[in-house]
């Protein structure tokens, strides 16, 4: 199963209202791992940087006018993606923004029940609970060290570990995972299902007694007195 990790990071909050993404970031899953496939892209506005929003995010309109704007990387964007599920903290609000974003290039825009939404996931494991990245790193012991400001691919590869913890720990899947990718979990010995039981098979182990230890051992029965093996 593919899923994509994605956060953005945007000129303010609400796309309705002209505001633009300028940060895309993804990281790809296959069976709940990380693939270590990502896309990572910032994107000029083509419009001002607000002052609260720079102040999230560290992002300056001079350092994004010298990036391409959306229409030159949607295509990208849109191929990585293909018809994976997205997984999404607070959903409605990037794909929002995402779906803005196409449509003004004239894609279709991406039905919202692709995306799972990590917000209402934590919500429902953790009622009246803190839901934001930060609160759930925290929960999790997930470093949190490198997030000075928010950036859209260290937040989707931080949610990433968020979202394996929701749906049960490091452990989850990771069998599946290995045997999709063609690896082999650790202890296996290699064998499919079509060897019938018999490829990577170890040859039996030996368990003839040696001679001084059977020596040995009647030795040791010849002390006892009475033992039960020889009552009528």
């Amino acid at each position: 199963m593919r899923e994509i990790v994605l956060d953005t990071e945007t000129t303010g909050l609400d796309p309705k209202s002209g505001h633009r993404i300028v940060e895309i970031g993804c990281v790809e899953l296959f069976n709940h791992v990380p693939t270590g496939e990502v896309y990572h892209q910032y994107v000029n506005p083509e419009r001002d940087m607000p002052a609260e929003a720079e102040r999230v995010h560290g992002l300056s309109e001079t350092f994004l006018k010298d990036h391409p704007v959306f229409a030159e990387v949607s295509e990208k964007f849109v191929a990585f993606v293909g018809d994976a599920t997205l997984v999404i903290h607070n959903a409605a609000f990037d794909m929002g923004f995402i779906n803005a974003e196409l449509e003004r290039v004239g894609v279709e825009a991406i039905p919202i029940y692709r995306a799972v939404d990590t917000v209402s996931m934590a919500r429902k494991k953790f009622p009246g609970a803190q839901a934001s990245l930060d609160a759930l790193c925290r929960r999790f012991g997930i470093d949190l060290s490198g997030r000075e400001l928010h950036g859209a691919l260290l937040d989707a590869q931080l949610l990433a570990d968020v979202y394996l913890e929701l749906l049960g720990g490091r452990q989850h899947g990771m069998d599946l995972a290995a045997d999709a990718a063609g690896m082999v979990p650790i202890g296996d010995t290699g064998a499919s299902a079509s060897d019938n039981g018999t490829a990577g098979r170890r040859a039996p182990r030996p368990h003839t007694i040696p001679a001084d230890e059977e020596a040995r051992h009647a030795a040791f029965l010849e002390k006892l007195k009475d033992p039960i093996w020889l009552r009528d």
